[in-house]
Formats: structure tokens, C-alpha cells, sequence
């Protein structure tokens, strides 16, 4: 027994090193530009949102886009269906904001299985201005949005984004979806920012117009099913890097079932499998849980357990300390919030490997890879 504990201990302080390692890395990344920013001071910018539904946030999170504090830009919102309930909505708020520049763009032009390119795409071409944001419809914009994007912006940057910060749960599985998005997803891709290997994240993206049409265009974004999984390989076929904000723009997500975080989750997983296969392999021992109790069964005595279970408090400590740094959402239930969080992590891993359909706001997709010769054409609508 003696035998088993010693290297299982000494395996589970790596895993714990690893989690406290991109803790503390993501710790010091969050909250920090690393030099001036390279962005043309005050440049006019074309905000283009994609829309559709209306949810529970929808009024605030569109009232937010008129109260930007920046001197000159102008607002774009897409919906692709006409009769859309949101239609009313913005038509109201852009009459009651007459100093914002703003227009609504009615239907798609359907050139990719991806219904949010396909909607941003008469925004992208309508926008007036060489530098362009395309922000989901839930993003909670601050009234410094479009000051903190370009502060980002370097000499070899090639596309700013934010990870979303889970903010304002209204149910336990929402506060599990934060565990997701904050101290799991983003406090990852922070850390991976900071070794050079940023990732695109497609709830805000800072373009300049002229390098994305010298690569194809937004069109160009359609060669994989996730739009940020192909901004992030275009960025770095050019050469360029993909840079995150200094702190992440907040997503409030009130109350969520069950059903909803799991097929959420479960829908992200299969894009990552499915674009970036390599980076989402090691993703099932990417919590705290399994590879704390892999060590606990490993060594198979009382000591093993109680180091495991100390190495995973340790961990989850570090996470607190995270959120904490970062101000992002902690409540008296976070520690149970991060226990759902582990032990859903192997099964969404391993569902994300048995299929390749997804559904998003409706719409039945396919992540495989589609072969040039099956490519379906796509007629643009209204």
C-alpha cells in the first residue's frame, strides 16, 4: 500500500501544480496589458450585434450599446428574420437614442451552416468604418467596451476578444455554468493567452476590416463550423496573434436548468473536439475532481484519500482565490458549484466524442468538417 500512495501522491501534487500553475497564470494575465496599445487613437468603429429572440436581458444588454463612452461609432444590429420579436425592440431603442448613429439590417446571406456568420454578414459589409466589433447579443457592454478591446491591440495582433465572465446566476446550474465559464474556461484561455497561444472567443471580436478582406473576408470564416475557430486559424496562418481584453466583459445569465448548462456545454465541447481535436484531447482531466480521485483509488489507503482530497481543496481554494482577484461572481455555494462542475466534466468529454450534432437557438448543425465537394450552396434571405 505504502508502495501505491508515494506515487500516486506524487502524481497528484503534478495535477495539482498544473491547476495552481494556470491559476496563478491566468492570475497575473487577468487585469494587464503588456505595453501601449498600438491602436489609432479615437478611430471611429462600426459595432455590428447579431441578433435573434428575445431573452430575458435583451432590453438592458441593447441599451447598453447606445451609453458607449467613445467619441465616434456607429451601431449595426442584425436579425435574419424579419418577424423576429426582437424587431420591435431595437426599432424602439434606436428612435429613443437619435445621437447614436444606429440601423437595424433584415436577413442573412447564408453562406456557411453557421446561422451567426451568416447573420453578421450584411452588418460586416454595411459597416462604415475600417475597425469593427462583432458582439453577441447577451455581452454586457461597459461604457468602456470599445476602449478596452483596443487597448489590447498590438503590432502583431490580428484579433482582440473577450472570454465571457458568468455573471448574476439565478439558479444553482447557473452558478455551475459560471464555474464553467470563469475559473475553468476563461482562467484556461488566459493562461494559454500569456504563453502566446491565445484562442479566439466569438462573444467579442475587435477586427480591422482591411486585414480580414485581405484573407477572404468575414466569409473567410466559414471554413469551420465555430466562427472563432476559424479566426483563430486565420490569425495565425497570417502570422498574427490572438490577443483577450485585460479583463472579460460580463454575461448575465439568470435562471438555467439542468438541461440547458449540460446542452450548452455538451455543444461547446463538440466544436473544440471537432476544431482544435489536440487541445480538447487533455480536457478530461481539465477540473479538479477525477484526477483527485484517479490519485485516491491510485494509492488505495486512507492516506491517498486524504492527500487527494487535500491537493483538491487546495485546488479549489486557488480557483476562489481566482474569482476573487478577478470579481467575478462567488457565493456560499461556489465550492458545490465547482464539485457539479468536475463531475460533469468526463461526460460531457466523452459525449462530445460519441457525436457531431449540436443544436443552437434551433438550428440542427453538423459539426463534422464538410469536404469541399459536399458544400451546400446558401441563398441569402428576406
Amino acid at each position: 500500500m505504502l508502495d501505491a500512495t508515494v506515487p500516486a501522491l506524487s502524481l497528484g501534487a503534478l495535477l495539482a501544480l498544473v491547476q495552481i500553475g494556470s491559476i496563478a497564470v491566468a492570475g497575473r494575465r487577468l487585469g494587464r496589458n503588456y505595453g501601449p496599445s498600438r491602436f489609432p487613437e479615437g478611430a471611429p468603429v462600426s459595432l455590428v450585434r447579431p441578433l435573434r429572440g428575445v431573452e430575458a436581458y435583451s432590453e438592458e444588454m441593447l441599451v447598453r450599446s447606445f451609453r458607449l463612452d467613445y467619441p465616434s461609432y456607429e451601431l449595426i444590429f442584425c436579425v435574419a428574420d424579419p418577424a423576429d420579436p426582437i424587431v420591435p425592440m431595437v426599432e424602439r431603442l434606436i428612435e429613443a437614442h437619435p445621437h447614436v448613429p444606429a440601423r437595424l439590417i433584415l436577413g442573412d446571406e447564408r453562406v456557411s451552416a453557421n446561422p451567426k456568420l451568416n447573420n453578421c454578414l450584411r452588418g460586416w459589409r454595411a459597416a462604415a468604418h475600417d475597425w469593427v466589433v462583432l458582439a453577441d447579443s447577451n455581452v454586457a457592454m461597459p461604457p468602456d467596451y470599445l476602449q478596452r478591446l483596443q487597448a489590447a491591440w498590438r503590432d502583431d495582433t490580428g484579433l482582440v476578444c473577450s472570454t465571457p465572465a458568468g455573471a448574476r446566476p439565478g439558479s444553482f446550474m447557473a452558478e455551475v455554468e459560471c464555474a464553467f465559464l470563469n475559473t475553468l474556461q476563461a482562467r484556461w484561455q488566459y493562461a494559454a493567452e500569456a504563453f502566446g497561444l491565445g484562442f479566439a472567443q466569438g462573444k467579442s471580436m475587435l477586427w480591422h476590416k482591411p486585414f480580414l478582406e485581405a484573407q477572404g473576408g468575414l466569409q473567410a470564416l466559414a471554413a469551420e463550423i465555430a466562427e472563432d475557430a476559424a479566426a483563430t486559424k486565420l490569425v495565425r496562418a497570417a502570422g498574427r496573434r490572438v490577443h483577450l481584453v485585460a479583463s472579460p466583459f460580463e454575461q448575465p445569465l439568470g435562471p438555467r436548468g439542468f438541461r440547458e448548462v449540460w446542452a450548452r456545454q455538451l455543444r461547446w465541447a463538440r466544436l473544440r473536439r471537432v476544431t482544435f481535436p489536440l487541445f480538447f484531447a487533455p480536457e478530461i482531466g481539465s477540473g479538479v475532481l477525477l484526477p483527485a480521485l484517479l490519485v485516491a483509488l491510485w494509492a488505495g489507503s486512507l492516506a491517498g484519500l486524504v492527500g487527494a482530497s487535500g491537493l483538491a481543496a487546495l485546488c479549489y481554494a486557488a480557483e476562489h482565490r481566482l474569482a476573487l482577484r478577478a470579481g467575478w461572481h462567488r457565493s456560499p455555494r461556489m465550492l458545490a458549484a465547482f464539485l457539479a462542475r468536475d463531475v460533469l466534466i468526463p461526460a460531457i468529454w466523452l459525449g462530445a466524442w460519441m457525436r457531431s450534432a449540436i443544436v443552437w437557438r434551433g438550428n440542427a448543425m453538423d459539426v463534422r468538417p464538410r469536404r469541399a465537394a459536399d458544400a451546400r450552396s446558401y441563398a441569402p434571405t428576406a
